[in-house]
């Protein structure tokens, strides 16, 4: 059984690895879309912007409509950086639009609008699945968003003892496993979370493929 990584920009195929390259909407896309390989694309709230989201979401809307395209995003919420953050929502609202009607899951990056992001889930009453990527804060706020309904990815925060990703993949079993920009390989990551949840590789494996037949990814 292959690994699944959900999150990576990583173009390479790695013999064994079922990845999910994460491609950012840009102007040249169209010619450089994968037609077979599985990604997800969105508009990344670093690139996204306002004056040209009419524009970007038609090609979004036209290139999310591909089978190979199996999530919207990464898009998302970030506080540090690009548009402030109003208009960062409104992007944000106009790609979970595009999610619902696909019915594709979302995969979100955000950085300290975790307040904004619950309340936003909650205003649309979003059906589709929203996906944290790259968790990497503490228990108390993981806990929080899986409340609200979010689901977690986690990369390599769980390598690193008493994090909060590594205490709350400890009893949790929906979630995934991803690389995102890091060199740290996604075997690496099943086996450190293989050793947190003491189960072997292969078990955790099954465990991460039947997650992703709960989101009708495969």
């Amino acid at each position: 059984m292959d690994f699944l990584d959900i999150h990576t920009h990583q173009t390479a195929v790695k013999p064994g690895v079922i990845s999910i390259e994460s491609l950012s909407l840009t102007n040249d896309i169209f010619l450089a879309m994968p037609k077979k390989k599985p990604i997800s694309i969105g508009l990344h709230p670093w690139f996204a912007s306002i004056e040209k989201l009419e524009l970007q979401m038609k090609y979004l809307s036209v290139l999310a409509r591909q089978d190979n395209v199996k999530l919207i995003g990464e898009c998302g919420l970030d506080s540090l950086k690009g548009e402030k953050i109003e208009n960062q929502i409104l992007i944000l609202e106009q790609q979970i639009a595009l999610a619902e009607a696909l019915n594709k899951p979302l995969i979100l990056h955000c950085v300290k609008s975790f307040s904004e992001l619950i309340n936003l889930k909650e205003k649309l009453k979003v059906k589709v699945p929203m996906v944290i990527h790259g968790f990497n804060k503490n228990e108390e706020l993981g806990k929080q968003l899986l409340k609200n309904g979010f689901l977690l990815s986690f990369g390599a925060a769980v390598l690193k003892e008493n994090t909060g990703a590594a205490k709350l993949i400890k009893d949790l079993d929906y979630f995934f496993l991803e690389t995102d920009d890091s060199q740290i390989t996604i075997q690496e990551i099943y086996h450190a979370v293989a050793e947190i949840k003491n189960c072997t590789a292969d078990e955790l494996k099954a465990l991460i493929f039947a997650n992703w037949e709960k989101l009708n990814l495969l």
